[in-house]
Parts: C-alpha cells; sequence; structure tokens
C-alpha cells in the first residue's frame, strides 16, 4: 500500500513518470521505500530545500502509523 501511495505521488510530480520505479524492503517493523527517478526528474521530487522530499515522508509517515509500521522514504540518486 506505501509503496502505491509513493509511486503515485513521484508519478504526479514528474515529467517522466514511465522512468518512476519503488521498490520495498519490509521488515519485521521497518519498511524502507526505494523510490527511482529520471535524473532530470530528481529536482522534482526533492524539492526546494527538500521540501517535496519531507512532504512526502511525512504524508508516508502518517500512512505507516495506520498500518502500526515505520516507513523510510530513500530518494536513490
Amino acid at each position: 500500500m506505501m509503496k502505491e501511495l509513493i509511486e503515485y505521488i513521484a508519478k504526479s510530480l514528474v515529467d517522466n513518470p514511465d522512468e518512476v520505479s519503488v521498490s520495498e524492503i519490509e521488515g519485521e517493523q521497518t519498511s524502507v521505500i526505494e523510490l527511482k527517478v529520471a535524473k532530470e526528474d530528481l529536482g522534482k521530487v526533492i524539492g526546494k530545500q527538500g521540501r517535496t522530499a519531507r512532504a512526502m515522508r511525512t504524508i508516508l509517515g502518517a500512512a505507516s502509523t495506520k498500518a502500526k509500521k515505520r516507513a523510510v522514504l530513500e530518494i536513490i540518486e
């Protein structure tokens, strides 16, 4: 569920939605969501001073609280 959430947000932000890939590494209590986008779209998902990335992490945190699990978003270059 959280993987799809990040994928949806990222695809809505970038110019090349076909190059968005999200993978989820599930642990006991923590999931790591890895987001990869086209190089030219990296700035769009990070945002000015990291604001967009921080906002996505906040939404992910709220969604993972509902699932009673911790989720960490990593943006892969």
